[in-house]
């Protein structure tokens, strides 16, 4: 039978690769594959199939809000009147929300957002007998898999 595991880049795969032969499993019958990491720049705008979670429109909303309650406030107080001032308002404001996202997250963290924190994993493939899957699955599961299956 064959057990796929998938674990983060830890000590806990070596334990479970000890553990493992420890069982009763022969090191020839253990295949560890690493994933490698993404290389090339995500993309900073989304698409209606995609989304990598970093948003330029909050922002913009919150301050654009902001900036057209002041400018409806003034535009009493004005010749245009509260409606243009207001309006004049929230289109800036939303244009330097949208500015200061942009620069935050193009040239400040643009090295950093290439993994935003995530990491690789590695596959482990491990051929055994029926006898210990049973075994190899607990070992696995203490040793702190992500995920495990096994197929016969």
């Amino acid at each position: 039978m064959q057990i796929f595991s998938s674990f983060e880049h830890s000590s806990y795969l070596e334990i479970a690769i000890t553990s493992l032969e420890e069982i009763g499993v022969k090191r020839e019958h253990i295949l560890a594959v690493p994933l490698y990491n993404r290389v090339e720049e995500r993309k900073l705008f989304d698409t209606l199939h995609r989304s990598d979670g970093v948003s330029l429109f909050d922002t913009g909303a919150a301050i654009g809000t902001a900036f057209g309650v002041i400018g409806a406030s003034v535009g009493f107080a004005l010749e245009w009147g509260p409606i243009l001032w207001g309006l004049i308002g929230a289109i800036s404001g939303f244009i330097l929300g949208f500015l200061i996202n942009f620069i935050f997250y193009k040239i400040t963290r643009h090295n950093n957002r290439a993994l935003k924190g995530k990491k690789s994993e590695v596959f482990l493939i491990i051929n055994c007998p029926k006898e210990l899957v049973e075994k190899a699955e607990k070992v696995l599961w203490e040793s702190l898999a992500l995920g495990v299956s096994h197929v016969s």
